[in-house]
Parts: structure tokens; sequence; C-alpha cells
């Protein structure tokens, strides 16, 4: 783990603090907001750092809460949801992530959490989306997240819309995250920015009482500038890798020159809530290399930082192989009427799945292939549907860049199977068998329903929407973490004991969402675990 973090170290070395909380946070994202808050409401004083100005991953998402079992916001739109429902749903998903006993209560907890979000500021619309999609327009906040109403999932609990996107235009990430911020302030919880922890402090029993961290004066040059470079990297990551890459590698030249060493007592506990290590190639290349090629989704921060510091104070990991990789091809919907085909020219999936759903098969069982057959006729309806404004701009721009310029044509079955090197024996007979199936309305092997498919004629197109594809590139996060105690937050050792005084959130920690991704259930997942660990470091050494 290449993250410039240091050993743990030896609180008798160490010759005085120069700072100290009851509860100290590693990291200021949606899990290390929660965190703070809840520990701040227990009562504890709590100082939260953040390398760079807080936010995180959950500032620039699609700010998407997975919640359900009947909330407000359900309740308003006319959607009928249980808490039966929503865990027999997220069963499926989940599988043995997290124990039987830990879904139920994150299931049972979920209009409390949601509410809770909402007494401190993040705000929620019932606006039902009438279509299945990956995200809705502006027009929409309440909708179908995952696949609740696909085959197997729909056969095992009734079908509920439960992504509860945060009001705001776009990708309203900051619209989510920016109250509980302010919340957070307000409630009198301290804030260091651009402050990197680099080592944990224990006593002689191995307990955490400490961080140690690399900071930038506070009003200095070197901070503002360290600032600037940071949003710059997060408004042209996708669109300029390398150039955020370049600012981010001049913030880290800022820590090591101008970075002042501080030690930080925490009288109760440390809660790590670095995100992910989505950033850290060389650890996504070690742990999941089928990954490795897929497009990083976060910030510079998601660099597996707290997941070492875990590590190194003696935490066990589990789940780092699992990856969520986005292979969204919903909008626009004419796309899943069209067939996935692998590099033997095979179907292999149901193209209406959430777009996880389909990377994962992507990825773990054909090699990262995934070559999108459609027709002329769907060509043209794609067309129209992204620019007649029923898609976002972020879903629109790549769906027009592969129309146009990541679309092979062919006339014939022959042609196509020369165009996309598979064989043709096997393309023919999987064009011959979805269309056949298509004509005559027999059941899909896949469980695609019969309305969502289309009898596909020359001439053909084929879209590559590979993992390695450069022209339509494909999202990829990391969900595994620190193993940690399901009832406390307190990260675990391999033997299945604890660290004292060390917790785990967030994307840092294993957690609900780390075997199967659908929209919002990071967040959810956040919230749930944040609160939790907030909540125990508060009050265990009180």
């Amino acid at each position: 783990m290449n993250d410039q973090t240091s050993a743990i170290a030896d609180s008798s070395a160490i010759a005085g603090w120069h700072d100290e909380a009851d509860v100290v946070v590693v990291g200021f994202g949606g899990a290390g907001a929660v965190a703070a808050i809840e520990a701040r409401e227990q009562g504890a004083d709590v100082l939260v750092l953040d390398r760079f100005h807080g936010g995180g991953a959950t500032a620039i998402s699609g700010g998407v809460f997975y919640s359900g079992g009947g909330t407000p916001i359900q309740q308003a739109a006319g959607v009928e949801d249980s808490v039966e429902a929503m865990e027999a749903y997220l069963r499926l998903e989940v599988k043995d992530a997290v124990s039987p006993e830990t879904l139920h209560d994150f299931c049972a907890r979920s209009i409390e959490n949601l509410t809770w979000l909402q007494r401190h500021g993040v705000p929620f619309e019932p606006s039902l989306c009438p279509v299945k999609t990956s995200y809705p327009t502006d027009r929409y906040y309440l909708y179908y997240s995952g696949n609740e109403s696909f085959p197997p999932f729909r056969d095992a609990a009734r079908p509920a819309a439960r992504g509860h996107r945060a009001k705001g235009t776009g990708l309203p990430g900051a619209n989510f995250y920016e109250p509980l911020r302010a919340s957070a302030l307000a409630l009198g919880v301290r804030a260091s920015y651009e402050t990197k922890a680099v080592a944990l402090i224990h006593d002689d029993s191995g307990a955490v009482i400490g961080v140690e961290v690399r900071s930038l004066p506070e009003g200095s040059a070197a901070q503002q500038l360290h600032r600037k470079l940071n949003q710059r990297a997060i408004r042209w990551k996708n669109y300029n890798p390398g150039y955020a890459k370049r600012c981010w590698k001049r913030c880290e030249s800022l820590e090591q020159t101008h970075g002042v060493t501080r030690r930080i007592r925490a009288r109760r506990g440390v809660v790590l809530s670095a995100g992910g290590f989505i950033y850290n190639r060389e650890m996504v290349a070690e742990h999941a290399p089928g990954y490795r090629p897929g497009m990083p989704l976060g910030t510079w921060g998601d660099d597996g930082s707290g997941i070492r510091l875990g590590v190194e104070a003696g935490g066990a990991t589990e789940r780092m192989d699992r990856v969520s990789a986005w292979r969204f091809i919903n909008p626009p919907m004419s796309w899943t009427r069209g067939v996935l085909l692998n590099g033997e020219g095979r179907r292999y999936v149901n193209e209406q799945l959430y777009g996880a759903a389909i990377g994962e098969a992507m990825v773990e069982d054909n090699g990262g292939k995934a070559l999108l057959l459609i027709d002329r006729d769907l060509w043209r309806a794609s067309r129209r549907e992204v620019m007649w404004g029923r898609a976002q701009w972020f879903q629109a721009a790549p769906a027009l860049l592969s129309l146009y310029t990541n679309c092979r044509k062919a006339s014939t079955i022959e042609e196509l199977a020369r165009a996309i090197r598979v064989p043709e024996d096997a393309l023919r007979e999987t064009i011959e068998t979805y269309n056949e199936q298509a004509r005559t309305g027999a059941p899909d092997p896949f469980g695609k329903a019969a309305e969502a498919r289309k009898v596909l004629e020359p001439p053909f197109r084929v879209i590559d929407c590979s993992i390695t594809s450069k022209r339509f590139p494909c999202p990829t996060l990391t969900l595994g973490g620190l193993r940690v105690d399901e009832q406390s937050g307190l990260v675990r050792r391999a033997d299945g004991s604890t660290v004292p005084g060390l917790y785990a959130a967030g994307r840092t920690a294993a957690g609900v969402c780390s075997q199967q991704y659908v929209s919002g259930l990071s967040i959810a997942d956040c919230v749930y675990s944040g609160r939790r660990a907030g909540q125990h470091a508060a009050t265990a050494g009180a």
C-alpha cells in the first residue's frame, strides 16, 4: 500500500500532545460527518481531520440514500413498502457481507436514519420516477435504484422504489453532504483541514489513543494553494485525469515540504472514515486486477490510507477483491433491448439489470468483455432518447460519443463476426436464438422482460462496452475494507478480537454493500456505520 502512512507509533516516545479530543475522526466525508455528529450528540468533544477540505466521494456523488420500509418520502409518493420486503430484497444483493441480524437492523433502522438525515438538513422530495433508469432526470427524486423489479429479486419481495435522491440538479452529492458538515460544525465539532493522518498512536496495552498527522499551517499560502489544487482536480478528474493527477501530486508535494507534524490525543476513540482505495492503483492491481482498467470513481483521498492505518494497528481486512464496475446501458432505454456479448459471441446477462450487476458479470465471468449488439432501429431510437432530454447530461454525453465514435457497423452476421472478432457460428446461434425468443415470447433464459426484447435485424451496430473501452469508460469503486465488529464498529483482528479504541466506518470498513452495490447503498451504509461508530466511541470510554 503505497500511501506514505507510517507504522503505528508508541505513546512512550511521545513527549507531549498538540491537541486532544474525546473522539478523533479521520476523514470528513459522508461517514466521517455522520460519525462526528453522532458522537457530538452523545456529548463527546469531537475533532475531525481531513487531508483535503472535507466532502470525500459523497460530496461529488449522486447523493442517493437507499432507504425503505415505508419512509415518509415513499408514503408521500404512494409507494408501498415494508421492512420485511426491503430485507428480503437486500438479502439477495448483500448475501453474507454482514450477518442476518445486522442486515435486519440496517433495514429496521432505515426510516430512523432517513429522518435523522432530514433533521440535519438533507433535502429529499417524493417525486417518483415513472421509468426504470440508472439515474433519473431532475424532475424525479425517488426511483428504483437497484434490481428490485427484475427476477429473481421481484420474486423474493414486492418491488419498491427505495433510491432517495437528495434534492438538487445533476449530481447533488454536495446537497447531501454540506448540510451534514454545517450541522456538525454548528454542534461544536472541530475540523482540521489539509491535515493528513500518517500514524496511529497506541499505549502499552495496544489500545489506540491518538493520531499523528502532517498538517499544513492554518491560513498559510501552502494551505490555500493545496485547497485550490484539489478543487481543480475534482473538477477535471473525469475529463482530464492526467491534469487532475498532476494537481494532486502537487498537493502531495506541499504536504511533504510545508506540513507540520502534530500528535493528537483521542481520549475515547479514533474513527477511521477515510474512504476506499480505488485511487491506489497498486492496491487495485493487487486485490482486484480485473478491475484495474476501469475508471476510478471517488477522490485522491480514496488511496487506502485509512485501511492501512487500521492494518498497522492490528486490524484485518475482508472482501478487498470486491469492486463495483458501473456498466450502465440505461439510459438510453433502447440499448437494453439489444444483447451484450462476450469475447466468444455469447450472451451472458439480462441487459435490463442495474449496471453494477452487469459489470460484475462482465469482469468476473467474461474477462471484462462486453459488446452491445443493437440494430439500426435501436441506434436511431437511442439517439432520439438522449437528444430529447430523457437523460442527464453526464449520461447523454457518453451515449452520444459511443453512438458516433465507438460503434461498428455490419450488414451481415458474417461481416459482424469479423468486425468484432468472435466465432461466426456462436454469434449466429446467439442472434437467431434471441430473435426466436423475442418473436415467440418464449421465456428469456436471463429473465429479461418480453417487452424489453426486439428482433434484431441487419444492418447491425456494435458498441464496445468492455472495461477496457477508452471511449466508454467504466467507473469503478472499491467495496471491501477493514473488518469490524458489527455491534460497535470496532476494528477486528484476524483472531476475532477487537483493537481497543479503533473504529472504522464507510468504505474504509467492510459493510452492508461490500458484496454488491446498488445506488444509494454505500451512502446508506456510511450513515448506518458512521452513527454506530460515533455512538460507541463517544460512550464506551465515558
